[in-house]
């Protein structure tokens, strides 16, 4: 089995204390994949030596920060690769999804795909209250704002090469997936989403897993959504 569409893809996996998640999760993704990239965002376990192990490209990158660990994934990829897909290494994502993920892409209909956990197979306990109020306030602004019909702030997501150029993004925080559909609607680019399943993640999560990281994390999301707002036009 070949990428769909003959795309050249690579997957960026931000990784922080995520070694006994990552064999549920990189055996598991397509052998099609053109680069894999783990990029370690400071752990104090053996989440290098895992990824190596099981044949991940693996990137250091020791400033914390989910956006700054995409940023540095991001700039490890081959010039050939043409899409680029995110994905987290707690496991709960499912790699079986990827091909539906891509789907909209390959067939030209999008340059952005959000893959959605509210919408497909969750597990039960997958996702935290605080998790479902958070990403039901930012979508619903989302769509105030710019009309946006996104109902997930989802990590699982791809988007062409040449789209996230046009982004410029800059968020080092968990402000990140937002800022990305933010930028998306306000340049215009056409954006898709689809069900994906989501399961119980192995470990405790560094925000929903804590109160203080929630609050972070929202703060963060509010943020970026707020600016975005003000800037108006095209990044």
């Amino acid at each position: 089995m070949s990428a769909p569409g003959g795309l050249r893809v690579g997957v960026v996996i931000p990784a922080r204390d995520e070694a006994p998640a990552l064999p549920r999760v990189l055996p598991f993704l397509p052998p099609w994949l053109a680069q894999v990239v783990v990029v370690d965002n400071g752990s104090r376990d053996a989440t290098a030596e895992v990824a190596r192990t099981l044949g991940a490209q693996v990137v250091a990158e020791p400033r914390r920060g989910y956006g700054q660990a995409c940023l540095t994934g991001i700039a490890a990829l081959a010039p050939d690769v043409d899409t680029v897909l995110f994905m987290d290494a707690d496991a709960a994502d499912r790699p079986e999804d990827i091909p539906t993920l891509l789907a909209p892409i390959a067939a030209g209909e999008a340059q952005l795909v959000i893959g959605s956990r509210v919408r497909g197979r969750l597990e039960r306990g997958a996702l935290t209250p605080q998790q479902r109020m958070g990403n039901a306030l930012a979508c619903a602004l989302m769509r105030g704002i710019w009309g946006g019909r996104f109902t997930d702030l989802g990590p699982f997501r791809a988007i062409t090469r040449a789209a996230l150029t046009k982004l410029a993004m800059q968020d080092r925080t968990w402000g990140w997936t937002v800022e990305m559909q933010a930028r998306a609607l306000r340049l215009g680019l056409p954006v898709a989403e689809v069900p994906v399943g989501y399961r119980r993640r192995v470990g405790v999560s560094k925000i929903s897993g804590t109160l203080m990281g929630s609050v972070r994390a929202g703060t963060c999301i509010l943020y970026v959504i707020g600016r975005e707002a003000l800037a108006r036009r095209a990044p």
